[in-house]
């Protein structure tokens, strides 16, 4: 069964009650469940919260509302736990893990990243952008050389993940999870590029400015974010 998870915390920090915040005219979470729906491949899309308040947003649009424990809402708790949590309450094969503050994923790049997930053979999945540039780590390189000059498109691309999809097999998880290992990173690891505008992350005020103002740009139909 393919399940979809929109992690939704009501405490967030930087910018308050942003899954609820709208971008054209569109609460976070209600645009993150349609693109679930429009793209056609799961079977249950559920919205997973410690506060009530996102159950109405959820009923309204066709999908189901689990409660997490009150302490899993916290800003100490971890998406380990979470996610954990929701997998030990539903039973699936896999479990993929959709942000509702990357508002520009689209339906189709929705329906490609479950598409790969299942053919990859990895346990779990990550989203990343591909950045094609020099790139160094405390002042090293790390996909260049200070001994010569190399065009920025013979780099090898740096996989910089964004979070805005995800996805983990259950049993991996868990088995993870349960030895206290780290599970976000369970058993073997794939990548999935995304286009820039699906990487795009709302933490604060200008994130979400920056989406309101691409969106004039790529439109805002089902299949944005389709280039």
């Amino acid at each position: 069964m393919r399940i979809a998870m929109i992690p939704a915390r009501m405490g967030s920090q930087r910018l308050k009650k942003k899954n609820l915040l709208p971008l054209n005219g569109v609460p976070l979470i209600q645009r993150a469940i349609r693109r679930c729906q429009e793209s056609n491949v799961f079977d249950e899309i559920y919205v997973n919260s410690e506060n009530e308040e996102f159950a109405p947003y959820a009923e309204a649009e066709g999908a189901k509302f689990h409660r997490r424990p009150e302490e899993l809402g916290s800003n100490a708790a971890t998406s380990e736990d979470f996610v954990a949590e929701f997998l030990q309450k539903i039973d699936c094969d896999r479990v993929f893990q959709i942000h509702s503050i990357a508002p520009l994923a689209s339906a189709t790049g929705i329906r490609e990243f479950v598409e790969f997930s299942e053919s990859s053979g990895c346990d779990t999945v990550l989203s990343c952008v591909n950045e094609q540039i020099e790139c160094a780590l405390d002042g090293e390189p790390v996909n260049f050389s200070f001994e010569k000059k190399t065009n920025s498109q013979d780099l090898s691309p740096l996989q910089r993940i964004t979070w805005s999809l995800s996805s983990w097999t259950r049993c991996r998880y868990l088995e993870a999870y349960d030895a206290r290992r780290c599970a976000t990173y369970a058993g073997k690891v794939g990548f999935y590029p995304l286009d820039r505008f699906s990487g795009i992350v709302i933490k604060r005020q200008e994130d979400l400015d920056m989406a309101e103002a691409l969106l004039g740009y790529i439109g805002d139909g089902p299949e944005y974010g389709s280039r």
